[in-house]
């Protein structure tokens, strides 16, 4: 669900601007209309006026509307969310933005195949570290005994 309300001034504001960053990009996005995210309580929606926030954005596509124009696609391997003042900020480790959903979606699952083997060769290099730890503790322990 999008939630807004009216800027102090009472006026309507109909935009907010964006702002994604990770280690070696940013990109401003002016006049956006609407920013919709999922963190760990699920799906939600951010229009120009929210109240200020804060949020870690799960694993998965975030969408923004640009004013006048098509749904955008923010590929993110999680991410930091902060809105005030009508500029929402997103910082990650790094992200993807396009336009076809498709080919986002295909994008994110790869850096998530790309993540889950580097998780599974450091659990492997931490098993062999922790065996060789080990035996080297039995060594030490069968020579210091008299």
């Amino acid at each position: 669900m999008l939630h807004a309300r009216r800027h102090a001034a009472g006026a309507d504001v109909s935009t907010f601007t964006l702002h994604l960053r990770d280690a070696s990009q940013y990109e401003r996005i002016d006049h956006v209309e609407s920013f919709v995210g999922r963190d760990e309580s699920g799906s939600f929606g951010i229009l120009a006026g929210h109240a200020r926030m804060m949020t870690a954005l799960t694993f998965g596509l975030a969408r923004y509307r640009p004013a006048g124009a098509d749904w955008q696609y923010v590929a993110l391997p999680g991410a930091l969310l902060y809105f005030v003042d009508n500029e929402l900020t997103v910082s990650a480790r790094r992200y993807l933005r396009g336009a076809e959903f498709e080919r986002m979606a295909e994008a994110l699952e790869r850096q998530l195949l790309v993540e889950e083997e580097g998780l599974r060769t450091l659990k492997e290099s931490l098993r062999r570290i922790e065996e060789a730890l080990f035996r080297h503790l039995w060594r030490m322990k069968r020579v210091a005994a008299p």
